[in-house]
């Protein structure tokens, strides 16, 4: 079981701020689950606008953060890296549900399993919880592609 800072996780995901959404791996099972977390801080530049009365995580965002964690796992499952000649394309969401607010101060447990690779087509089981509360959960398909 591998944890990762922000300096390996810098490594594995090509996003930076304020793209990044995963600040620490907890545990990387290579090939089966992951779960990374979040902090969600009150300083994120989408809260001024999403609500300025009552600040909430857009649920795309949350979504956002679980693929980049599912793009962790699918590069330690790989044993490679990114690099500047390939992509890593969020291509689908079936059965997203939200069912708690994500608010500041909260901690984001971000949680991914690998339901299938089949012809570089990855597929997760993806769940985000906040104190061990489930606040989003979604299959998720993520797919790796050459930049021409």
């Amino acid at each position: 079981m591998n944890a990762m800072d922000i300096h390996q996780i810098l490594e594995h995901l090509p996003h930076r701020y304020p793209f990044l959404l995963v600040d620490r791996v907890l545990e990387c099972v290579p090939g089966e689950r992951i779960l990374a977390l979040k902090n969600v801080t009150i300083n994120e530049p989408f809260f001024p606008g999403h609500f300025p009365h009552h600040p909430v995580m857009p649920g795309v965002l949350i979504l956002e953060a679980l693929a980049q964690t599912a793009a962790i796992l699918s590069f330690q499952t790989m044993g490679v890296k990114p690099d500047d000649k390939s992509v890593y394309y969020f291509v689908g969401i079936d059965g997203a549900r939200f069912k708690k607010p994500v608010s500041p101060g909260d901690q984001l447990m971000l949680s991914a399993s690998i339901q299938a690779n089949r012809r570089g087509l990855w597929k997760f089981s993806a769940q985000a919880s906040v104190d061990g509360q489930v606040a989003t959960e979604a299959e998720l398909m993520c797919t790796v592609r050459s930049i021409e």
